[in-house]
């Protein structure tokens, strides 16, 4: 078994977690200024990812650069993953790769404090990804936990790389935001992953 193994409900079945759903749970979040930079990638390349619509096409060219914003708009702080085996307990399955993982942490040779997980939705199926997401999540607490880390919050999305959902574990309740936030309203998504980074 491994996180792509969960759906969201073998996932509240398999774990002592409650899933909470919330409206606007990042209301608060101000947007933030988009840089240039991300402007003019994101107009060359939105366009032909969505034409070509593979995960791939979509992985390279929309969400790698709003991945690679958050590590400038970070000044360089963190860490970025992509496709990378993270096994944390095997015997319950939170084992296998994860999409993308964002780590509190400058070193890039492995996964220190890991604080985000994001998770491409297949076959443009948001809610079918949020098991997986989830599941990632909480393997990122718990190697927090065992690392002696002090983080508190882990952050998870579910994206198409146009459309963006975003989670929240807090101790044992997970927060599912009913929005969906859209490419269109990007320094609302840039300003999400942020938080989750900055803490």
């Amino acid at each position: 078994m491994a996180y792509s193994d969960f759906s969201l409900t073998k996932f509240k079945k398999t774990f002592n977690i409650t899933i909470k759903e919330e409206a606007d749970l990042f209301a608060t979040v101000e947007p933030i200024e988009i840089s240039e930079k991300l402007t003019n990638t994101l107009e060359e390349t939105t366009e032909l990812a969505l034409a070509i619509n593979t995960e791939k096409a979509r992985s390279e060219m929309i969400i790698t650069p709003i991945l690679l914003e958050v590590r400038r708009k970070a000044n360089y702080q963190i860490s970025l993953f992509s496709g990378t085996d993270f096994n944390v307990d095997i015997e319950r399955g939170l084992n296998g790769y994860c999409d993308f993982v964002i780590s509190r942490s400058r070193e890039q040779l492995t996964i220190n404090a890991p604080v985000i997980i994001i998770v491409e939705a297949k076959n443009e199926n948001i809610k079918g990804g949020l098991g997986e997401c989830a599941a990632a999540m909480l393997a990122a607490q718990l190697f927090n936990e065992q690392e002696g880390n002090e983080i508190k919050t882990i952050y998870g999305a579910v994206t198409t790389g146009d459309i963006w959902k975003f989670l929240k574990l807090e101790g044992t309740d997970i927060f599912i935001d009913l929005n969906n936030y859209y490419i269109q309203e990007l320094n609302k998504i840039l300003a999400i992953l942020c938080q989750g980074v900055l803490g």
